[in-house]
């Protein structure tokens, strides 16, 4: 029980001290953790935990839509990208099709691993060569 207390105020000081860029990495790992879990419940047949599991995913990808500036060409292709994503989660969840689910799974892989760089670049350019995310 301690150990999972620790673990609990961990990721909440981790949240508290985490730089935007680092938040929308979180935000990025979370929903794949929340598509991996939906993917092993639509291979268990679990329509209870697949729903949840899409459905955190999907909010986090509707948060990522209203947080993200759209006041330029690459901010509405996001977008575009991100309402993909969001109904490739939607449809997966409606028709309980892991296809769809690892194509939303795709995209937000490419989005993870382009943010990790933009956020080591950005380390590098201020802080030296160590910064890693």
């Amino acid at each position: 029980m301690a150990v999972t207390h620790m673990q609990t105020a961990y990721k909440q000081n981790a949240m508290n001290t985490a730089s935007p860029g680092e938040l929308t990495l979180m935000l990025y790992n979370g929903c794949l953790k929340f598509i991996k879990q939906a993917k092993l419940a639509i291979d268990e047949n679990d329509i209870e935990k697949r729903n949840v599991n899409i459905t955190k995913a999907q909010n986090i990808i509707r948060e990522l839509m209203v947080t993200l500036k759209a006041d330029t060409e690459l901010g509405m292709n996001m977008l575009r990208m991100y309402d993909f994503i969001l109904s490739r989660l939607i449809d997966a969840n409606v028709q309980n099709e892991r296809k769809m689910l690892e194509e939303a799974e795709e995209l937000v892989i490419e989005f993870r691993d382009t943010w990790k760089e933009i956020i080591q670049i950005d380390r590098q350019q201020r802080h030296g060569a160590g910064g890693k995310a």
